[in-house]
């Protein structure tokens, strides 16, 4: 133990509340993952919560724990689900047409799925065109947010929860740029009880949450919670925030490869990135206005990364293209192609091709999963506001505004560490090294 101190965190006592804005294929492959792992019918891969180990101290001393153990995390046995979504489809008949998990896993599991029914949501088809709904709720701003409030005390109520956390899994949402109404919580209250066009669904599950204390974290690309008067509410209720938009399949394969390249100071003159997704995320981004907010949300993860105003010989002139194509076969396997184009020594062109198939669902879940419980975590331990640490999870994430957003998933990881350490008084890790040479 180092001269850190631990930090007063508050045990993890009761049930958790996790509140799922967005009951398809993202979030009945989290709840079903779920229950799967706590009946021993499957593990929780790619959660880092669940599976990965931390080290402790110096390499020598060979301490190493699980996330799990060494944190106060929720336990999974804790852990109730609800959420909101405009099709009525209950948890079961929602995975099953989703098609991600396959009906061997999901058939044990139909009669726990099957008493999972979405609430009434806010949606207005203005912003998600591509999406058709009756289990809706009505009323204006104002009394939409005051409904979710609503819901989310009863919710606990009826479950005895002690606590909650709000994980956006719900749609991409058209384009927008923060406006007037979004510049102080006393413009965003006004602009609720006016009314106002500029509030966007997800603002307001945003706002609601917000408003009962329960952290909020985004996992669209959406203009949700990222703008001030949002930030100046989490700050007021002392609730912890996070996005945006899950990072998952090839933007994580970005985040991975681009760090590398740059590392070894390789040129980059293009990358080239397509995919086809066949789910209904894949039908919400065929329309135009919403591709556009998933296109912001992809194509400033390399110019972070590779940083061409410092490094103009090597990426001044990188062109960066990304496309997403609706094609119903493939469901939630999407596929995505990348070529990446790089310049070595004396400036001699390579190439670099990426085909990966992978699963959308499947590879968000872990993240649902980590995001909720440390979300609770930061909660439990009194961290209010924007929480960076958390950018390991987001293509986007979500930073304070005298900052650039951070990028690199390895630098990513060691800042999550490194906050995990520093909650738990453990001395954090620089990579020096230089004690070992001393010693």
């Amino acid at each position: 133990m180092s001269q850190f101190q631990e930090n007063k965190v508050a045990p993890a006592e009761g049930k958790l509340a996790v509140l799922l804005p967005g009951m398809g294929a993202v979030a009945t492959t989290f709840i079903a993952g779920v229950e799967a792992s706590r009946r021993d019918l499957g593990k929780p891969i790619g959660s880092l919560t669940q599976m990965a180990h931390i080290r402790l101290g110096k390499r020598s001393e060979k301490r190493w724990q699980m996330i799990k153990d060494f944190v106060p995390l929720a336990r999974l046995s804790d852990l109730v689900f609800g959420g909101w979504d405009p099709i009525p489809d209950d948890a079961y008949t929602a995975a099953a047409k989703a098609r991600v998990l396959g009906p061997e896993l999901l058939a044990p599991l139909k009669e726990f799925l099957s008493g999972i029914k979405p609430m009434p949501a806010v949606f207005d088809h203005a912003w998600v065109k591509r999406l058709e709904g009756r289990n809706v709720k009505t009323g204006t701003k104002r009394e939409l947010a005051n409904q979710l409030v609503q819901d989310i005390r009863a919710f606990m109520d009826k479950n005895k929860c002690s606590r909650a956390v709000m994980v956006w899994c719900a749609s991409t949402e058209a384009y927008q740029e923060p406006g007037p109404a979004h510049q102080s919580l006393a413009a965003f209250e006004r602009a609720l009880d006016a009314n106002d066009p500029s509030i966007a669904p997800s603002q307001i599950y945003a706002y609601a949450a917000i408003s009962t204390g329960v952290p909020y974290l985004n996992g669209a690309p959406n203009l949700s919670a990222d703008f001030p008067a949002m930030i100046e509410l989490a700050e007021k209720k002392g609730v912890a925030i996070g996005g945006k938009d899950f990072k998952t399949g090839q933007t994580l394969m970005k985040t991975i490869i681009a760090p590398g390249l740059k590392a070894r100071m390789l040129g980059m003159e293009g990358w080239f990135s397509t995919n086809i997704l066949g789910n209904r995320d894949g039908e919400v981004l065929d329309e135009p206005a919403n591709f556009k907010t998933k296109e912001v949300s992809k194509l400033s993860v390399l110019e972070q990364i590779l940083e061409p105003e410092r490094y103009p010989e090597l990426y001044k002139d990188l062109q960066h293209k990304v496309s997403i194509h609706y094609y119903k076969p493939r469901g939630d396997n999407k596929e995505g192609w990348d070529n990446i184009d790089i310049v070595g020594w004396m400036g001699y062109p390579m190439q670099i091709k990426v085909n990966f198939l992978c699963r959308d669902s499947i590879l968000a879940a872990p993240i649902v999963l980590d995001l909720a419980l440390f979300g609770d975590l930061a909660a439990r331990a009194g961290m209010k506001g924007i929480q960076e640490w958390l950018s390991f999870y987001f293509k986007s994430p979500q930073h304070a505004p005298s900052v650039y957003p951070e990028h690199d998933l390895f630098v990513q990881k060691v800042r999550l560490e490194n906050n995990l350490r520093y909650l738990m008084g453990e001395e954090l890790i620089n990579y020096l090294g230089s004690d070992y040479t001393n010693e």
